[in-house]
């Protein structure tokens, strides 16, 4: 019997000693924890280090209601010109023809071909316009210098400046709803903000009015200063641009100047004869603060 218990107590310490586990070294476990992780297309990363090259000239336009940015094909095969380190991205294929990269962008939706909406030459122009405000998708999705126009199909990486603009926004909109629970010195302050705002832009607007009149009428030249504010293709950096571009139209005929200048002249001194005295303005003053502290009120 006691020959049976050290056989059977053998047995189980022999079982013990097959069961251990080897040691896994640490490598090895973290090495079958973590995941592939998945590589990203370098035609990808090539769309995005392009779009964010101020190199390449884009601008903005509307297609089927979408604010799109896009880029002229013979703009993209100057910038791949002079730009060479950029090739770098894509590997393999670095070497590849432009117009064999820009398919490629076409085949992964990453960029798609546009043409102008008006193609014929608008009355009082003399040709089409360089970057037309307008687009829509093209029938043929090849690449081509030729009048080409191409639109990036992903989002912009979003910048700092955005993603502060995103946390602000609600916080504006919340500040907007409890307008009518504001003090009155404040209620004063935002009123008298807004309106000085909107004078600003209505004597910007009439600035630019009175100023293209008068090159129209005396050297015949259309000269926008400042761009349309109204128009939904203009962006930011556009509206702070001073110069002008050039001028595409064909020059207006002097009997046309001559009459929109008799035309000019015969408003204002309607006006001037018309033009309230001192008296007035002064009743006009107290008439408009009165409505304005009314309306101060109402909002309370």
């Amino acid at each position: 019997m006691a020959g049976k218990g050290a056989k059977a107590t053998a047995a189980k310490s022999a079982e013990k000693e097959k069961g251990k586990k080897a040691p896994v070294s640490r490598s090895s476990r973290a090495g079958s924890q973590e995941k592939p992780a998945p590589n990203k297309d370098v035609y990808q990363l090539f769309a995005e280090k392009v779009r964010d090259n101020k190199q390449l000239e884009s601008r903005w336009a509307i297609m089927q209601e979408t604010r799109v940015e896009y880029f002229r094909g013979k703009d993209f095969t100057i910038f791949m010109r002079n730009h060479p380190e950029v090739r770098e991205i894509l590997g393999p294929d670095k070497d590849l023809e432009v117009e064999d990269i820009v398919n490629t962008l076409l085949s992964k939706n990453l960029v798609i071909r546009c043409d102008r909406v008006w193609k014929t030459v608008r009355p009082g122009k003399k040709k089409l316009s360089s970057w037309p405000a307008h687009l829509e998708i093209h029938r043929e999705q090849v690449f081509t210098e030729n009048d080409g126009f191409f639109a990036w199909m992903f989002l912009k990486r979003r910048t700092l400046w955005q993603t502060i603009l995103s946390f602000v926004w609600p916080l504006f909109a919340l500040a907007v709803c409890l307008f009518p629970v504001y003090p009155y010195q404040c209620k004063i302050v935002v009123l008298y903000s807004c309106a000085g705002a909107l004078l600003f832009i209505v004597s910007i607007l009439l600035l630019r009015a009175a100023i293209f009149g008068m090159l129209w009428v005396l050297l015949g030249k259309r000269v926008w200063f400042f761009p349309n504010i109204n128009a939904e293709e203009t962006t930011f950096r556009e509206l702070v641009r001073f110069w002008p571009e050039k001028d595409e139209g064909e020059r207006p005929k002097w009997t046309s100047r001559l009459f929109y200048a008799t035309v000019a002249v015969l408003v204002i001194l309607l006006l001037r004869h018309h033009a309230p005295d001192e008296a007035a303005r002064a009743r006009y003053e107290v008439l408009i603060f009165e409505i304005a502290y009314n309306t101060i009120s109402i909002l309370s």
